[in-house]
Parts: structure tokens; C-alpha cells; sequence
């Protein structure tokens, strides 16, 4: 298996696991069996909630991108991509390509979250806070992304600015990678950055906020070394 090479020239470790309470969060490969596994939730979820799924052609055009995946044991029960842009473009650009230009105009670097799928059945919020935690450490810091982009149904972004503080960037749209109405939801990810070491650990599972579901500062330290692991 090929290591991953980071925009600075890192490299994200092929066997990287990240083990909470039950679970643990691995990088999913190009392909193999995980990543046709990673493929099948993602059809089953969005089947059930009457979205178009993914196909796979539709993805290939990102030079930079990492599928993160939660699995109890062998099985995957959650799942998201970070794209970054490396001069392709996001696939957001298909209908916020104005609005992400004003942030690349800023010199904002910017990426986007994509194929974000949980099983309901297996996935909490804790779950949910290291998936995106995780994802963050791999874009803001190994590959140096400022902004965060994200489209997602509109009843959906309530949920998104009240947990993670994204924040509403572009009109309501149809999405014609899912088939259903879509919203562009942005996220400095300084802001970010500094509520994951505000809150990160402190764990009080009643909140709204995943930012205090979020590793500690010292775990996502260690989380980083271990992801981090320059070019010999």
C-alpha cells in the first residue's frame, strides 16, 4: 500500500488508526475491499434518505483528496472526504464557483467536505466530532487549508452552524451530484483550529457543540505525528 503525500510534502501513514470508545477511524485506500465497503454505505445511506448516491467517476477529478472512515471492527458505519484544491477546483465549484472564488481572491486556500455519510443505527455524536476532527488536522494542518466548504441539504444547516459554526455562503441550489437542494455552508478553519484547542476534551456530551467532543490538544498532537510523517 502507497503512502499518501501531503501538499508540504508529508506523508499521511497507510496505516494509520485513530481508536476511541468502541471504534477506531482509519484512512480508506484508492481501493480494496474497504474502500468498496466505504462505497456500499454510502449508497445505502443516501438510497434511504432518497438522494442520488455518489458515483465514483464523479470524484476523480480532485488531485488531492482523503477518505476517512469509522468501523467497528471490520465494519465501516461512517464516512467523509476531504478534497483539497490544488489548482482542479472543488466539485462545490459546479454551482458556488463565485462564492469560493471571493475566499481563493482573499488568498484563502480552501477545501471541502464531501460523501459524508453515518449509519444512524452505530454513529454518535462523539463520532461524528472525531470524523470531523480528524478531518480538519489532515486539511489544516498537514495540507494547509484555510476555508472549509460544504454543501448540504437546506433543513441541514441549522445543525452545521449550531455544532461546528459553519456558516451559510451561497443561495439554495440543486445538487446534481445527489439530485436534492443544496446549500454552501463555509468554515474559517482558524476558527476551527482554536475551538478544538478551547474545547476539544473537555466531553460534556449534553452540549450542542462537538467542538467539546473533539480530541484533547494533547491527543490531536499525538494524532498528528502520527499522520505526519515527512518524506525520507
Amino acid at each position: 500500500m502507497h503512502a499518501r503525500r501531503g501538499l508540504r510534502g508529508e506523508i499521511l501513514h497507510p496505516e494509520f488508526a485513530l481508536r476511541r470508545n468502541g471504534y477506531h477511524l482509519r484512512i480508506a485506500p484508492a481501493h480494496g475491499p474497504l474502500r468498496a465497503d466505504v462505497d456500499r454505505l454510502i449508497h445505502r445511506m443516501y438510497s434511504w434518505r432518497g438522494l442520488t448516491p455518489y458515483q465514483g467517476h464523479e470524484i476523480t477529478g480532485q488531485p488531492i483528496q482523503t477518505t476517512l472512515v469509522a468501523c467497528k471492527g471490520d465494519r465501516p458505519f461512517g464516512t467523509l472526504t476531504v478534497g483539497m484544491d490544488v489548482g482542479g477546483g472543488l466539485l462545490a465549484d459546479t454551482l458556488y464557483r463565485s462564492e469560493i472564488d471571493s475566499t481563493r481572491r482573499q488568498g484563502g486556500q480552501v477545501c471541502e467536505v464531501t460523501r459524508l455519510a453515518m449509519d444512524p443505527e452505530h454513529s454518535t455524536a462523539e463520532a461524528m466530532a472525531a470524523i470531523f476532527h480528524l478531518g480538519f488536522i489532515i486539511a489544516r494542518l498537514v495540507h494547509g487549508m484555510t476555508d472549509s466548504f460544504i454543501e448540504v441539504h437546506p433543513r441541514h444547516t441549522s445543525y452545521y452552524r449550531r455544532t461546528l459554526g459553519y456558516r451559510i455562503a451561497g443561495p439554495h441550489l440543486t445538487c446534481p451530484r445527489v439530485g436534492a437542494p443544496a446549500v454552501l455552508m463555509h468554515l474559517p478553519l482558524s476558527h476551527a483550529e482554536q475551538q478544538a484547542l478551547r474545547y476539544g476534551g473537555s466531553a460534556q456530551t449534553h452540549s450542542r457543540n462537538l467542538y467539546q467532543l473533539f480530541l484533547s490538544p494533547s491527543e490531536q498532537r499525538t494524532v498528528l505525528n502520527s499522520l505526519h510523517r515527512p518524506h525520507a
